[in-house]
């Protein structure tokens, strides 16, 4: 796990200059690679490679970035893991190749000589980010990973070509225009997080999970990304080839592939341990790690020692005790107290580098802060609920849209009028149907405008439903969840629902957070669930196999039943997040009060101040819970006022 970062400039750029900007782009990302870096400057040409390492797999010299092929023809920085490196070195040391160490690194270099880049990366199983420069062709490609588990940002300004794994490096650049792009950030207030390919500055994108790019001097300003691998044709190949067997031999079918996805994350040279939480997939993680070590896993918890501001109800500390008492791990826990938690605040615009407003964050730097403690590397559980079903909202979106379906087809127009007809029947559904989104008659009856599932369900994932109206001169961008004809095809709207998560939200919330928080500690995260092969079974297994009798990720259940007793885990999740509705309202309302001011909502003009006065007026008088919506807003504003 590290930082890459470099640079490519079509003019008369000194050698001196560029050494001076890549050395500052490169320090800018010493947090996640502090044991080592380094730097390659092309003889023939202003491009340049930096590197900071953190020393995960070799710890040795030899393991030393940026690496060049044996032949000389290539030239690589790589941030992640490839997870079956060992396998590759026998079969490319079986075809000639000799290793001077035995970092991936190494490996990867000699797979893309032997059989040029789109099949090594096939063939690569883990997670990347790769800045790759082939001197013979003089082109330079970077590649993202096949769920974006590693970031990579580029972007071309004027003559120059920049990229890395965080923003951070790419705002390191002397000439760099930090322009805030609108149409961005009307998507970034719709949903709390910014949708791949876009970044909040204009000309700078995010390359898609399972793409590469490749850049030449005569196609730098016109190059796009290519897709390698595909998270919707393995989905649909997949669903065509749906599993026919028993309840029984689909579990050993998933216990034999998490088994050897765990087995092979759990291989470094430096300690290894595991996120453990109440629920069931970090559980099921430390559960096929210790069944598969010799010693305790070391594990690790956060909790509350306090039930202040709302806390009562977001502690899972007690419930991953004892699954790691039961399981025999080194466990550590921290108890904070809310004061404590929301004293990390103010570093979240440095580490997210961009507006980022899932509240989970807090308590995932936490945890993250306190397994660097001891280890370098961290397991965790993501991927289940996208992969298996275990979202609540799969099933009370569900439900609510067959409940919205029964009111006749003219009164969901969504006018005042057909709002005001409607609005016993909005008011009559059940409550439970409700919690995820919102209990005010405006956030229920925007509902009725939704034509179609998908629609719907973009309008369920979203916070400000008239986002281009927040954000003034904003229009929408296209991005997946408006783009239903790209997801697959299967008239189950679970089905869609999770498929439109796994390349949505997924890598641009719930992998973003992770990536972020750990490495601000220079701790690596591995994601077991995130095994592509995983993810192609999961897909050929029955909706009913993941959801039965009204709870999600089934299997996963039944498989976790094999190790840990059914009463430790059937318990309601609580989630990860922090009760930021009930901190605005008393322990950050001076805070949050100064930024949501009509004078701050009015600085460089982004937002039309009226609305979010309005919900904030609403949510300190308690008449809604606005809480997740604002937190957006203001998580804008601070990384506004901090990058300034």
């Amino acid at each position: 796990m590290c930082g890459l970062t470099g640079l490519w400039e079509f003019d008369n750029t000194s050698r001196d200059t560029l050494l001076n900007v890549i050395e500052s782009m490169t320090a800018s990302l010493f947090h996640r690679g502090p044991d080592d870096g380094g730097y390659y400057l092309e003889p023939d040409c202003a491009l340049a490679l930096g590197f900071r390492r953190l020393a995960i797999v070799d710890l040795s010299p030899e393991g030393h970035q940026p690496m060049s092929s044996v032949s000389g023809r290539y030239e690589m920085v790589f941030n992640g893991e490839v997870y079956n490196h060992n396998d590759l070195r026998k079969e490319m040391r079986e075809r000639g190749y000799s290793f001077r160490g035995h970092s991936d690194t190494e490996v990867m270099l000699a797979c893309i000589e032997e059989w040029g880049l789109e099949a090594a990366l096939r063939k690569f199983w883990g997670m990347f980010g790769i800045a790759l420069w082939d001197r013979q062709e003089r082109t330079l490609t970077l590649v993202r990973d096949r769920f974006g588990v590693k970031p990579m940002y580029w972007g071309r300004f004027g003559s120059t070509l920049v990229f890395g794994s965080e923003l951070k490096a790419l705002r390191a650049h002397p000439r760099f225009p930090e322009e805030v792009d609108r149409d961005v950030l009307a998507l970034y207030v719709r949903h709390g997080y910014i949708p791949h390919p876009y970044s909040i500055y204009k000309g700078v994108q995010q390359l898609p999970p399972g793409a590469y790019i490749t850049f030449c001097e005569k196609n730098w300003r016109t190059a796009s990304p290519v897709t390698y691998w595909s998270a919707h044709d393995e989905a649909a190949k997949s669903l065509q080839s749906p599993f026919k067997g028993t309840d029984a031999e689909a579990l050993g079918q998933l216990d034999a592939l998490l088994r050897a996805a765990v087995g092979i994350r759990m291989v470094a040279d430096v300690p290894v341990g595991a996120f453990l939480s109440g629920g069931i997939d970090s559980p099921l993680i430390v559960a096929l790690m210790q069944a598969q070590s010799r010693t305790p896993v070391r594990t690790f918890t956060i909790g509350f020692e306090d039930k202040g501001l709302g806390m009562a109800g977001f502690n899972e500390a007690v419930v991953a005790k004892q699954v790691a008492e039961h399981l025999g791990t080194d466990h550590t826990e921290l108890y904070l107290t809310h004061k404590e938690a929301m004293a990390v605040i103010p570093k979240m615009p440095q580490i997210y580098d961009e507006p980022f407003a899932d509240d989970s964050q807090i308590p995932t730097y936490l945890v993250s802060q306190l397994a660097r403690k001891e280890v370098t590397v961290s397991l965790s559980g993501d991927g289940g609920d996208e992969f298996f079903g275990g979202y609540t909202q799969y099933r009370t979106a569900t439900s609510l849209w067959e409940s919205l379906m029964r009111i006749p087809a003219p009164l969901r127009g969504g006018t005042q009028l057909a709002m005001q007809s409607t609005a016993p029947l909005l008011t009559a559904l059940p409550t439970s149907k409700l919690r995820r989104v919102g209990n005010s008659f405006q956030t229920r009856a925007r509902y009725l405008k939704a034509g179609n599932p998908d629609s719907f369900y973009k309008s369920y994932r979203t916070q400000w439903e008239d986002s281009e109206r927040v954000v003034v001169f904003a229009e929408e961008l296209p991005y997946v969840l408006s783009q239903p004809e790209t997801w697959v095809n299967t008239p189950d709207l679970v089905h869609r629902m999770m498929y439109a998560d796994s390349v949505h939200y997924m890598p641009d919330s719930v992998l973003t957070k992770l990536d972020r928080a750990s490495m601000a500690v220079s701790l690596e995260g591995r994601n077991p669930l995130l095994d592509h092969r995983v993810y192609e079974f999961a897909w050929t297994l029955p909706l009913s196999m993941k959801i039965r009798e009204g709870q999600g990720k089934w299997i996963l259940r039944q498989l976790l039943y094999k190790y840990v007793p059914q009463s430790l885990i059937d318990r309601p999740k609580r989630g990860f997040g922090v009760p930021v509705g009930d901190w605005l309202r008393e322990g950050l309302r001076d805070w949050a009060e100064e930024l949501l001011s009509e004078e701050s909502l009015r600085t460089d003009e982004f937002f039309n101040p009226a609305p979010i006065r309005k919900r904030w007026e609403e949510h300190c008088s308690h008449k809604n819970n606005w809480g997740t919506s604002l937190w957006t807003i203001l998580m804008f504003q601070a990384w506004r006022q901090a990058s300034k």
